[in-house]
């Protein structure tokens, strides 16, 4: 598949007749899912060749699931080495991802022609510190769902200034924004909830989520989603999306919003059997605790980049979870699905205490002396990490003050061994810190859910039986959202709108 023309970046920004109206974008598709009650899947997937990248897309939409699609970009695309990209796709070197600066712009058209429509969004999913080129490029073939963040896509995978990244990130939100004015609603995700992918306890993850979800807001965006990753304690990761569901409601009132949770997204078990019963478990907690979207993993994520036929049985089957949860009787009310639902309430969206064990208070604690550095959140942030009131615990990048150090509780809870100058000290629970982790104890620690699932997958008593009476990994028959089982529809837009353009197919 090719097409005439140069890269995306040569391409204008947008054209009116190249975006979709807002009832047609990413975030309003999202809300009808989960105002159907459904839980809306979405995979990691990005191929260098378009063919790949199209049969990708189009598997994804047509899986037994509420999907949406992800065109995850390759490295040398990331960090803005274009040049590599191109001498990479002329010598047929392989690439980890989807060159979408590179390829021609009628070539990406033609991978999502017919594909993606107000049915099937589609994000662009990158990592990069300094995104204006590929904001503009998506931006070019009809795209305007994106995710990142000025910390999240700084600290953990760059050495770019903080400083520089943030006035990026400013611009780059701008553009989207400017989309606006031509009836689309673009929608951009925070990363924040994801820092290091582990070992971050969850209050600096909300507390990053949000400060991101404001910054965009401040530069024009009004359709965000806050990301939370899971954890190793069940009860711990329902607590903490609890309070981002409560504190997006506080903060971002005017924004159209909601929360994506990432299956785990460290050393993930090596046994099939494993990887299935933490997806699934990750599955289960979303809609306890009325996220609205989950970014899935696979079988095969210990051991290589999966297949798009692995992709597509983690969609099938983290949705089968997901409407298997979502069976269960309510033991105290009636399930809600919506966060807003339970924004003045001190229990969990399905009627359950949620403890307090000091999550809300640090959050708040962080974000607030956050943005009582300036007005501008940008800045702010700058500022915040420069004194030491941001502290990503084993972050090595230079802006980072790199003093926080956390622990894991032998329940899998994830504590705070020293605070650095973070504003939370004596906000969480009760009693002395644990010891700050040597090497050993840190190895452990992150390989410590791996461990888990693989022994649970090992010792079949230990797979507790789902609602409808079907063992876990089992997918469940006849479940809404099952293999087998009619596709939950998602409800059209409430009025027609013109589909992007997305040039002729080649």
């Amino acid at each position: 598949m090719t097409g005439a023309g140069g890269g995306a970046g040569e391409a204008p920004a947008v054209r009116p007749d190249a975006t979709a109206a807002s009832s047609c974008g990413f975030g309003a598709f999202v809300a009808r899912a989960r105002a159907a009650g459904t839980l809306v899947v979405q995979p990691r997937m990005g191929m260098a060749d378009p063919l790949r990248m199209r049969d990708g897309l189009r598997a994804t939409r047509d899986a037994d699931a509420v999907t949406v699609g992800t065109v995850t970009l390759d490295s040398y695309t990331r960090t803005g080495d274009l040049e590599a990209a191109r001498r990479a796709l002329a010598e047929g070197v392989g690439l980890n991802g989807y060159p979408i600066a590179t390829h021609p712009v009628a070539t990406t058209r033609a991978v999502l022609r017919g594909v993606t429509d107000a049915r099937f969004p589609v994000q662009v999913r990158h990592g990069s510190a300094m995104p204006e080129h590929i904001v503009r490029a998506l931006l070019a073939v009809g795209l305007d769902a994106t995710e990142g963040g000025p910390v999240s896509y700084c600290l953990p995978y760059s050495r770019t200034p903080l400083r520089e990244a943030v006035a990026a990130w400013q611009r780059s939100c701008e553009l989207l924004a400017s989309t606006r004015a031509y009836g689309a609603e673009p929608h951009l995700e925070t990363f924040g909830g994801c820092l290091m992918g582990q070992l971050c306890p969850p209050s600096l993850l909300i507390a990053v989520s949000v400060l991101e979800a404001l910054f965009f807001r401040q530069h024009g965006l009004t359709s965000v989603s806050l990301s939370y990753a899971q954890q190793a304690d069940p009860r711990q990761d329902e607590e903490a999306l609890t309070v981002l569901a409560r504190l997006a409601g506080e903060l971002l009132p005017d924004v159209d919003h909601h929360v994506v949770l990432y299956a785990y997204m460290g050393v993930f078990p090596r046994s099939p059997g494993g990887a299935r019963l933490l997806l699934q478990d990750a599955a289960r907690l979303a809609v306890r605790a009325g996220a609205a979207r989950l970014i899935v993993k696979t079988t095969a994520e210990a051991h290589r980049i999966p297949t798009v036929g692995e992709n597509v049985r983690a969609l099938e089957s983290a949705a089968a979870a997901a409407a298997d949860e979502r069976s269960r009787p309510a033991p105290a009310a009636v399930r809600r699905t919506q966060a807003a639902d339970r924004l003045d309430r001190p229990d969990g969206p399905d009627g359950q205490d949620v403890a307090d064990t000091g999550i809300e208070a640090e959050a708040r604690a962080l974000i607030g002396a956050v943005l009582e550095l300036d007005a501008d959140v940008g800045r702010a942030l700058v500022r915040a990490f420069a004194a030491g009131y941001l502290d990503v615990p084993y972050c090595l990048h230079p802006d980072n003050a790199g003093r926080a150090r956390t622990s894991l509780a032998p329940d899998g809870r994830l504590l705070w061994s020293s605070v650095g100058s973070m504003p939370i000290a004596g906000l969480g629970d009760d009693g002395p810190r644990p010891p700050i982790l040597g090497s050993a104890g840190l190895i452990s620690a992150l390989s410590h859910v791996q461990r888990t699932y693989d022994d649970r997958a090992a010792d079949p008593s230990a797979v507790a039986p789902s609602a409808s009476g079907a063992a876990i990994p089992g997918a469940v028959p006849g479940a809404p959202g099952a293999p087998g089982t009619p596709r939950t529809p998602v409800p059209p837009p409430t009025t027609p709108t013109p589909r992007r353009e997305l040039g002729l197919t080649t």
